[in-house]
């Protein structure tokens, strides 16, 4: 008889069997440059939903669907009274998106269960392999609303009310696929959770860590700013006598991006919109409306961050003769995972002997949510020249056996588990 902890030990993923997984689903909505477009409750996503499902199944897990169209797959526990450790990720993509992103952690989850069913290793507590509804926010804003709903950041009639462009709410497209579930949104207890996922930057990567242990997610502020000066001739105004606000907006974006790069290595700052008006080859820009985003860890740094750029704006426009309206328009705080939960993931790194790194997550996903009500912890790996949201977006398989491995050794750590021989 075989000693239940060496067999814990020695588990590992079938990593062929979780490639061949990630390649048949990324058969569905694949584009010609060899991405994915399968936007939230679309046949499409459907599609790869009825798929998870049948796979799922296969695997011995019941389902359950909720009513914001969440898919729980739970392989059974020892104890049916034991809350959950869930495990999981998206299955939406961007409209010309990559074969990855989001998937990669359902399916990765999904062959924990597999492995665990190969090594006859029973847990203690119950483990749910999820599909969060409408992680990329591509169709309906805003993004993680399927997992905002679960954990209370939002109220379920507000998560079925959102609308597409076309006018479509949420509640109409999962009555649409069939995924309009019965089952109550959160509310339950939660042991743990965790999210694999692919880095979507080349830190990982340029370092040669084939493994981020996430240490938690970036906050978040964005503002909207308008400069107004005065439409002009520009033959017959003189430089001197300018109120030009596309020239005052050039000045701001310039102190946006120093900004972002005095708080390196995690700052981040961004003016990813502008239109200057009222846009004309041979008129002097009288107003100019443009977006400007930051992001950090920590909330003492983005508040900093805050007071620099509003300083900044109002002594360019009182030297440039121009007014200012500065807003900011939405606020995430950051997020810290659990310690508990960063060190199962850093354990078992350490145990496979894979490179790795703490890492913050400079994008939004469910984990970061759910964090913020369940102990929480995810796991990256790296994307070829940190490409993503693309249909160039690609990893290896070597990467995608690393971080399912490291997350079967995290689920089965915070799960509790035993062979059963």
């Amino acid at each position: 008889m075989s000693n239940p902890k060496d067999v814990i030990a020695a588990a590992r993923v079938d990593g062929t069997r979780l490639w061949a997984s990630l390649e048949q689903m990324a058969q569905i909505g694949a584009t010609d440059k060899g991405g994915v477009s399968r936007l939230a409750l679309t046949e499409l996503d459907r599609a790869s939903r009825d798929l998870f499902v049948s796979w799922a199944r296969e695997a011995g897990c019941t389902v359950r669907i909720d009513r914001m169209g969440n898919i729980f797959a739970r392989r059974a526990g020892r104890n049916p009274a034991a809350a959950p450790v869930l495990t999981g990720s998206h299955a939406d993509t961007q409209p010309k998106g990559g074969r990855y992103d989001g998937i990669y952690g359902v399916l990765g989850a999904l062959e924990v269960v597999r492995t665990l069913n190969d090594a006859n290793i029973s847990t203690e507590h119950p483990i749910d392999v999820v599909v969060w509804t409408n992680e990329e926010g591509s169709r309906f804003a805003p993004a993680m609303i399927g997992s905002g709903v679960f954990s209370g950041a939002y109220p379920l009639e507000y998560g079925l009310s959102r609308a597409d462009s076309a006018g479509t709410t949420i509640e109409q497209a999962l009555e649409g696929i069939d995924y309009d579930g019965a089952e109550a949104v959160g509310g339950i207890d939660v042991h743990a959770v965790y999210e694999l996922h692919i880095e979507q930057g080349a830190i990982l990567e340029r370092s040669g860590h084939t493994i981020g242990v996430v240490t938690g997610g970036q906050g978040q502020r964005w503002y909207e700013l308008t400069l107004n000066g005065t439409n002009a001739h520009a033959g017959t105004t003189p430089m001197d006598l300018r109120r030009d606000a596309l020239a005052g907006a050039a000045r701001v974006i310039t102190f946006v991006e120093e900004l972002g790069r005095r708080y390196a290595p995690h700052g981040r700052a961004t003016v990813g919109m502008i239109e200057a008006r009222p846009n004309s080859r041979n008129t002097v820009p009288g107003e100019c409306f443009f977006t400007v985003e930051f992001r950090h860890p920590d909330a003492n740094v983005l508040a900093e961050m805050d007071a620099a750029l509003r300083d900044e704006v109002a002594s360019i426009a009182q030297r440039a003769g121009l007014t200012s309206q500065l807003a900011q328009i939405f606020e995430y705080a950051p997020v810290d995972f659990a310690a508990e939960c960063i060190g199962a993931v850093r354990s078992a790194a350490n145990a496979l002997d894979y490179p790795h790194a703490d890492i913050v997550s400079g994008a939004g996903h469910d984990a970061c949510h759910l964090a913020r009500v369940v102990p929480t912890g995810m796991i990256f790996v790296p994307c070829i020249d940190g490409i993503s949201h693309n249909e160039a977006e690609a990893i290896t398989q070597k990467w995608a056996e690393a971080g399912a491995n490291v997350l079967l050794h995290a689920v089965m750590h915070s799960a509790g588990a035993s062979r059963v021989v």
